[in-house]
C-alpha cells in the first residue's frame, strides 16, 4: 500500500467519524431551522437573532448557528462578538459560546482579530459548516436556529446537504421587488433541495412617522405576503420599521424581549408562535 493510499484512507476515516458526529449531534435536537434570504440588506441576522430569543422564552432549549463565513455578524448581535470557545471538562470537545441560556457559535468567535478577512474557497467553508454541526457540543435542544448568508451558494447548500431532515427554511425578504424576485428563487432553491418552506417573513415592512404617528411605506408594504401567497408557501407576518432594532442589534441585545410591548416586538412574537406551531405539527 502506498503512502498516498495511506493518507487517502485517514482522510476517509476522519470524514466518515465526522459525518456521525453530525447525526448524533442532530438526532438530539428536535427541530432545525434555516433561515435564508435572496439578497443582502434584509435584516435577515436580525430576525434569527430575535426568532432564538423568542424561542427562548417561549421555553424551549436553543441553539444559533451562524454560517456566514466571511461576514459573521451574530457576534455582535448576540454580544459574544471576541469571545472564545471553551473545551468540556474533558478536554476533547468544544462547547459553544452562551447568552442567556442560547447556546451559540459563529465565525465572529473564531477571529482574533474582528477586522481580518476570512479568505477561503468553497470546500474550506463546508468543512468549517460540518466542524460547528458535528465538533460543538450542543447538547440536547429543542430548536437550533441556522443563519445563512444571503443567496443560494457554498453555505446554505452546504446545511440543506448536511441536514436533510432539516424541519424547514424561512425566507426573510423586504416587500420591494428587487428583493421579492430572490426570495422566490430561494424558495425554489429550497423545494429543489427537497427542504420544505415554512414561511416567508416581510421585514421592514412600513414605518410610523415619530412625530406624527402615521404610517410611511418606506419599502412598499404587503409585497412578501402577496410572494407568499402566489408561491403557495406560509406568510409567517411582516415586521414594521423600528429604530431601536438597529439599536439593539449594535448593542448585542434582544429587541423581541427589551421591546416586546412595541409593534414590532409584538409582530416577531407572532412570528415565533407561527413558527411554534407549525414545527410541532410535524
Amino acid at each position: 500500500m502506498s503512502l498516498n493510499t495511506i493518507g487517502l484512507d485517514d482522510k476517509t476515516k476522519q470524514k466518515n467519524a465526522l459525518d456521525d458526529m453530525i447525526k448524533q449531534n442532530m438526532a438530539r435536537i428536535k427541530h432545525k431551522i434555516i433561515v435564508m434570504s435572496g439578497k443582502g440588506g434584509v435584516g435577515k441576522s436580525t430576525v434569527a437573532t430575535n426568532l432564538a430569543f423568542g424561542l427562548k422564552v417561549a421555553g424551549f432549549a436553543v441553539g444559533v448557528m451562524d454560517t456566514d463565513i466571511h461576514g459573521p455578524s451574530l457576534g455582535k448581535m448576540l454580544g459574544i462578538e471576541g469571545q472564545q470557545l471553551r473545551t468540556n471538562e474533558a478536554g476533547n470537545g468544544l462547547m459553544p459560546n452562551e447568552i442567556d441560556g442560547i447556546k451559540a457559535i459563529t465565525m465572529a468567535t473564531l477571529l482574533q482579530d474582528p477586522d481580518a478577512p476570512v479568505i477561503w474557497r468553497g470546500p474550506l467553508k463546508m468543512g468549517a459548516i460540518k466542524q460547528f454541526l458535528g465538533e460543538i457540543e450542543w447538547g440536547d435542544l429543542d430548536y437550533l436556529v441556522i443563519d445563512s448568508p444571503p443567496g443560494t451558494g457554498d453555505e446554505p447548500l452546504s446545511v440543506c446537504q448536511l441536514i436533510p431532515e432539516a424541519d424547514g427554511s424561512i425566507i426573510v425578504t423586504t416587500p420591494q421587488d428587487v428583493a421579492l424576485i430572490d426570495s422566490r428563487k430561494t424558495v425554489h432553491f429550497s423545494e429543489a433541495l427537497k427542504i420544505p418552506v415554512l414561511g416567508i417573513i416581510e421585514n421592514m415592512s412600513g414605518f410610523k412617522c415619530p412625530h406624527c404617528g402615521e404610517p410611511i411605506d418606506l419599502f412598499k408594504i404587503g409585497g412578501g405576503e402577496r410572494a407568499a401567497h402566489s408561491m403557495n408557501v406560509p406568510f409567517l407576518g411582516r415586521i414594521p420599521i423600528d429604530p431601536k432594532i438597529v439599536e439593539t442589534g449594535d448593542d448585542g441585545k434582544p429587541f423581541i424581549t427589551d421591546f416586546a410591548g412595541s409593534e414590532a416586538g409584538k409582530a416577531m412574537q407572532e412570528i415565533v408562535n407561527n413558527i411554534i406551531e407549525r414545527t410541532n405539527k410535524k
